[in-house]
C-alpha cells in the first residue's frame, strides 16, 4: 500500500492540478499503446518517473501514464504493462491498476493481445471478455491482508455485467463487430503447445494470453468495476502451421487500432453518461 500511495502522490504532483473526479481507467496491452494518442489535453508521465513502477521491457508496451480526456470524459491511461514472466514480483505487476483505483477510477477498461483458440476467433477480431481462467499459478491477494477489500474475494462476476452491455452497445453504435468469450491467462513467456491449446478449448476458453487476470483480481478486491477486450492477434498453436511470432502480434494489434479506438471511445462516453 505504501508503494501505491507514493506512486499516486508522484502523479498528482507531476500534474500540478487536481485530478478530475471519477476518471475512467484504461490499460493498453501489446501493440495497443497508440490508442493514448486519442486523448485530449494529455499529460504524459513515463513509468520511470513514478516511484516503484518498473518500466516494461517487452516490445509494444510504451511504459507511459497519460492523463487526459476522451470526448470530454476524464481518463487515466496506462500505456503498457509489466508481466510476471519478466521476473517482476506480483506487487509490481498490479501496481498500475492499484494506482488507478487510488486515483479514484470507479471503472477500469483493460485491453490485451490474445491468441484465438476457437474457430470463431481469428486475427483482427475483438473479443469482449465475459470471464477468465486464471492459470498463471499466481494471485495478487496472496500474502498479508492489509484490510482493504475482502480477504476472500467473490469473483462470480469479475467482469461487470453493465459494462459488458455498454461495450456491446458501443460496438453496435460504431459499427464494429465484437465477439465475446472466455480468456485464459497463462504465465508465459513461451507460447502454448498445441496440446495445451486443445486442453484450454476443452476448458471452455476462447482466447489465451499472458496478462490481465491478476489485474482484474486486484481491481475487484478494491471495488473497481472491470471491463476488458482482447484483440485476437494470432491463431493459437495448432490452429495454423505458421510459427508464432511477437512481431506479428504487434502488427495485427496495430491494424486493429482504429476499430478498438472507436469502440473504447464510445464505451467511455456511455459509461460516463450512465453514471450521471
Amino acid at each position: 500500500m505504501s508503494q501505491v500511495l507514493a506512486a499516486a502522490q508522484a502523479v498528482l504532483q507531476r500534474l500540478g492540478a487536481p485530478l478530475a473526479p471519477k476518471p475512467i481507467g484504461l490499460v493498453l496491452g501489446s501493440g495497443l499503446s497508440s490508442l493514448a494518442d486519442e486523448l485530449e489535453a494529455r499529460v504524459t508521465i513515463p513509468y520511470r518517473d513514478i516511484p516503484g513502477f518498473p518500466p516494461p521491457a517487452v516490445p509494444g508496451h510504451a511504459g507511459m501514464l497519460h492523463v487526459g480526456s476522451l470526448e470530454g470524459v476524464p481518463v487515466v491511461c496506462l500505456a503498457g504493462r509489466v508481466h510476471l514472466y519478466e521476473g517482476h514480483p506480483m506487487d509490481a505487476v498490479v501496481l498500475g491498476v492499484r494506482l488507478l483505483a487510488e486515483l479514484g477510477c470507479p471503472a477500469v477498461l483493460l485491453t490485451n493481445a490474445a491468441g484465438g483458440i476457437t474457430s470463431e476467433m481469428s486475427p483482427g477480431d475483438l473479443m469482449l471478455i465475459q470471464d477468465h481462467l486464471n492459470l498463471t499459478g499466481h494471485n495478487p491477494l496472496v500474502g498479508v491482508h492489509d484490510g482493504r477489500g475482502p480477504r476472500f474475494l467473490d469473483l462470480s462476476c469479475a467482469y461487470d455485467r453493465n459494462l459488458r452491455e455498454l461495450a456491446r452497445r458501443s460496438a453496435r453504435d460504431v459499427g464494429v463487430r465484437l465477439g465475446q468469450g472466455i480468456y485464459a491467462g497463462l504465465l508465459g513467456p513461451s507460447y502454448e503447445t498445441p496440446a495445451e491449446v486443445r486442453m484450454l478449448a476443452a476448458f471452455g476458453a476462447n482466447a489465451v494470453g499472458m496478462s490481465t487476470v491478476c489485474e482484474v483480481i486486484a481491481l475487484r478486491q478494491l471495488g473497481v468495476r472491470v471491463g476488458a477486450i482482447s484483440v485476437i492477434t494470432n491463431y493459437a498453436a495448432g490452429r495454423t502451421d505458421r510459427a508464432l511470432d511477437h512481431g506479428e502480434v504487434e502488427q495485427i494489434a496495430g491494424q486493429a487500432r482504429g476499430k478498438l479506438s472507436a469502440l473504447v471511445t464510445r464505451w467511455v462516453k456511455l459509461i460516463a453518461e450512465k453514471a450521471r
